[in-house]
C-alpha cells in the first residue's frame, strides 16, 4: 500500500488550536442542555437544535463556494454519511446526558478515542507504537480524572451501552466525512452531513410523534431559553462542527479525537466564569490528557501511526 503523508509541526499545531477551539465551543453545549433539559425533552430538543444548525451553515457554505459546487457535491454520500454517523451520534449523546448520571456520560466520552484509533487500525491500515498506545492510556486516565468519574459509581446498562456505541459511529462519521468527500472545502463537509442529521433527525422525531411515544414535549420558549437554545444550537454544534471537521482533516481522527475527553475541563472553566467553583482534580485530569496528546505526537512514534502499512 502507498504510504500517506505524515503530518507537519506546523500543521499539527493549528490542527490542534483548531480542535481546542472546536471543543471549547462544542462545551458550551452542555451547560446549556442541562437547562434546556429541565423542560425539553430529547428528540424535540434534538430536532429543534440540529434544525436551527442546518439553517445557519447551509447559507454560509452556499455563499462562501457557491450555488454550482453544492449542486455537483456528493450529496448521496454526503446524507448517508451525516444521517447514519452525525445524526445518530447527536441524538444518542442528548439521549444519554439526559437519561444517566455525569459520571456514566464522562466515561461513554472517553471511549470515543479508542474508537477512533480502532477504525484507524481496521479501516486505515494504522500500526500502533508503544509511544502512541501510552499516550492514548494517558488520554483516557485525563478524561476520567477531569469529569471526576469512578467506575465503582459508574451505573452501567442499555444507555451506556449506547452511548458506547455512538461514539463508533460518531467516529466512523468523522472519518468518513473528510475521507469519502474528496474535492469539497471543509465547510461544505461539515454542512452536507449536517443536513444528513437533520433528516434523520427528523424522521425520528416525526416516527415519535405519529406513534405517541415520550420524548416529544417541547421546553419554555422565553428569552432566557431562546438564548440558551441559541448556544446550544450554534456554538455547541454547528460552528464547532466547522473546526472538527478541519482537525480531523489536519491530524486525523485517531488524534483529533483526543481533544474530546478535554471537554469536561472546558464545562468547568465555563462554569467557573458564570460563578461556579474551581476543581482541581479536572485541572490535573486535563493536564494528563495534554501530556498524553504530546507522548501519542513525539516524533517517529506518531509518524510511525499515520504511515499506512
Amino acid at each position: 500500500m502507498e504510504k500517506s503523508e505524515t503530518v507537519g509541526g506546523s500543521d499539527a499545531a493549528r490542527g490542534h488550536g483548531v480542535c481546542v477551539l472546536a471543543m471549547v465551543l462544542f462545551a458550551m453545549g452542555f451547560p446549556a442542555a442541562d437547562v434546556l433539559l429541565q423542560s425539553w425533552e430529547p428528540i424535540s430538543l434534538s430536532a429543534v437544535r440540529i434544525v436551527m444548525s442546518s439553517a445557519l451553515l447551509v447559507p454560509i457554505w452556499l455563499f462562501m463556494d457557491g450555488l454550482a459546487k453544492a449542486r455537483r457535491a456528493p450529496w448521496g454520500r454526503g446524507l448517508v454519511i451525516g444521517g447514519i454517523g452525525f445524526g445518530t451520534g447527536t441524538l444518542i449523546l442528548l439521549v444519554v446526558q439526559s437519561l444517566t448520571d455525569a459520571v456514566t456520560a464522562a466515561l461513554v466520552a472517553a471511549m470515543m478515542p479508542v474508537a477512533a484509533v480502532m477504525l484507524e487500525v481496521v479501516l486505515d491500515g494504522r500500526r500502533l507504537t508503544g509511544s502512541f498506545l501510552l499516550g492514548v492510556i494517558l488520554v483516557l486516565v485525563g478524561g476520567i480524572v477531569a469529569s471526576g468519574a469512578s467506575l465503582a459509581d459508574s451505573r452501567f446498562g442499555l444507555g451506556a451501552f449506547i452511548g458506547i456505541c455512538g461514539t463508533f459511529v460518531f467516529a466512523w462519521a468523522s472519518r468518513a466525512a473528510v475521507k469519502n468527500l474528496p474535492g469539497m472545502s471543509n465547510m461544505g463537509q461539515a454542512t452536507i452531513t449536517l443536513v444528513g442529521a437533520t433528516g434523520f433527525n427528523l424522521i425520528v422525531w416525526s416516527l415519535f410523534m405519529v406513534f405517541g411515544w415520550a420524548g416529544t414535549k417541547v421546553g419554555v420558549m422565553d428569552g432566557y431559553g431562546l438564548l440558551m437554545l441559541l448556544i446550544y444550537a450554534f456554538c455547541g454544534l454547528a460552528i464547532s462542527q466547522i473546526f472538527w471537521i478541519l482537525g480531523v482533516a489536519k491530524l486525523g481522527i485517531g488524534m483529533a479525537s483526543f481533544h474530546l475527553n478535554a471537554t469536561p475541563f472546558y464545562v468547568m472553566l465555563i462554569v467557573l466564569a458564570l460563578g461556579g467553583s474551581w476543581d482541581w482534580m479536572q485541572a490535573l485530569g486535563a493536564a494528563v490528557l495534554a501530556i498524553g496528546v504530546v507522548v501519542a505526537q513525539r516524533g517517529d512514534a506518531w509518524r510511525e501511526v499515520l504511515v499506512a502499512e
